[in-house]
């Protein structure tokens, strides 16, 4: 039998004597008076003297030490992230409690009763006077708490890495800090939450391969959403003026430190404004973020000092030209010269070729949050062209460490040019680009109906999050990322095998 087996057995013998006692190994409604945070809130100041008068409390935790000392004995009861120590003495409790307290183990969930006080080393804890089982663990925790280091089990057990490294819970109440922050800076601008398909029968919004599902009642082929964005954009032509959904898309790519096929980002749209208005809500609604996530506007990530305060801007020519490395570094007039473009990217088109080079050259180099504008058609099917040079549109992209984390532009509103660009994106896709736009007559037919001009833009809540938080990679920003399936667990088959015994 190998040691985890013996483990699990002799916990699943100490289940049977605690029922024995008269108690339920997985117990029923606990009523706290505190939890194990505010306790320490509140009473972590306090003498000893403070304290002699009784402060009564009742807490629930999961034990994360355990220290038996015959007649007594010492414990850590873990909540939130905190902890407190309790103190069990033989004589100070019912006897049948004692006797539960020696079938405890690590990882066990108990609740206790008693008061305030501090051991002759001064640490505060609890002297309990009852106790009660709440949960009985049957696996053993990771040694000393802090000993989940492998990559693969911290992704695939997140519940085990929440219990054992600290730190990661920290991220995900950043994560929620910065969405509540998104949500309520938008609503405080008029922004109205909204839902849409996350099935739908046409796939659009960008540019990307759909994951493929099937209803069987109506025998149709549907896709999950790559993007809300053309059903939001549908929400305006209604009258809703400003909307907003924070959403779900999946995108059937790659994995990387960057790249989750299931992901989370916020889009919004404004009816009567345009890109400039959506780079000025957007300057604000990140400076802001940052202070309700971190505390303030500049941010450590990965050895740079990011300034959320501060967006700088250049137009994609621009940015190739000053983030060029090396020799052959073009002037601003060979950057719009198609015969410079084409000869150094193996694109069809000038734009194509723009927005190859850039990526090429200049992405990477994005550390300080950095707002790139003016983007060439080709790669901007739903965005309006700039007035004066119809080859480009009135889109731009934030960019920090390196990363895309937020894509604006002026949407489209005339429906025959929409409707052209749907061409557009129709021949690329003849050409071998399987992630170009597919033609969506009803957006089309919605346009058709009269779309005020507006702005949109969407933010990438995982990458945002990755930032705030000093994270190295999305999957450690996303509590149950995607993971190759794992084999044979046996735990049920073991499970089954000892309760026949």
């Amino acid at each position: 039998m190998s040691l985890e087996d013996d483990l699990l057995e002799q916990r699943l013998e100490r289940i049977r004597e605690i029922e024995a006692l008269g108690f339920r190994p997985y117990g029923q409604r606990f009523e706290f008076s505190h939890t194990i945070p505010a306790i320490l809130a509140e009473y972590a100041s306090k003498t000893a003297e403070e304290l002699a008068a009784p402060v009564r409390v009742r807490i629930a935790g999961r034990v994360q030490t355990l220290r038996r000392m015959g007649k007594a004995g010492f414990a850590h009861l873990a909540q939130a992230g905190e902890r407190l120590q309790i103190y069990v003495k033989k004589d100070a409790l019912p006897e049948r409690d004692f006797a539960i307290y020696q079938l405890i183990d690590l990882g066990d969930i108990i609740g206790v009763e008693g008061y305030l006080f501090r051991t002759r080393t001064g640490e505060l804890s609890v002297h309990v006077e009852h106790l009660e089982y709440l949960a009985k663990t049957l696996l053993s925790m990771p040694e000393k708490w802090h000993g989940l280091e492998d990559v693969e089990t911290r992704y695939r057990q997140r519940y085990l890495d929440l219990i054992a490294n600290p730190e990661v819970r920290q991220v995900f109440l950043t994560r929620s800090r910065i969405i509540a922050s998104l949500r309520r800076q938008l609503e405080s601008h008029g922004f109205v939450e909204v839902e849409t398909p996350m099935m739908q029968p046409l796939y659009g919004g960008a540019a990307a391969r759909p994951f493929v599902t099937h209803h069987n009642t109506l025998d149709i082929d549907l896709y999950l959403r790559i993007a809300p964005e053309l059903y939001l954009k549908r929400l305006l032509v209604g009258g809703l003026e400003r909307v907003y959904e924070i959403n779900r898309n999946f995108r059937n790519e790659g994995l990387s430190t960057q790249h989750n096929p299931e992901f989370t980002m916020l889009e919004f749209y404004q009816a009567y404004t345009d890109y400039r208005g959506m780079i000025d809500l957007s300057a604000e609604l990140f400076a802001q973020v940052a202070r309700d996530a971190t505390g303030g506007v500049e941010v450590e990530y990965l050895g740079h000092k990011l300034d959320f305060g501060r967006l700088r801007q250049f137009s994609m020519r621009e940015a190739i030209v000053e983030f060029w490395q090396g020799d052959g570094r073009p002037t601003p007039e060979q950057v719009c010269d198609p015969d410079w473009l084409l000869g150094h990217s193996g694109k069809a088109t000038p734009g194509e070729a723009l927005a190859a080079i850039f990526e090429r050259v200049v992405e990477h180099q994005l550390i300080q949050p950095t707002i790139i504008y003016d983007y060439p058609v080709e790669t901007s099917p739903l965005s309006k062209k700039k007035p004066d040079d119809p080859a480009f549109v009135e889109r731009f992209e934030i960019y920090m460490a390196g990363m895309e984390v937020a894509n604006g532009y002026t949407e489209l509103n005339d429906p025959q040019e929409q409707r052209r660009r749907f061409d557009m994106q129709l021949a690329m896709r003849e050409r071998g680009d399987e992630e170009a736009h597919q033609m969506d007559e009803d957006y089309v037919r919605a346009l058709s109906y009269g779309m005020p001009p507006a702005g949109g833009e969407g933010i990438g809540i995982d990458r945002l999050t990755m930032i705030l938080t000093g994270s190295k990679s999305i999957r450690d920003v996303i509590l149950f990322p995607l993971l190759r399936p794992e084999g044979p667990i046996d735990l049920v088959a073991r499970l089954r095998e000892l309760d026949g015994r």
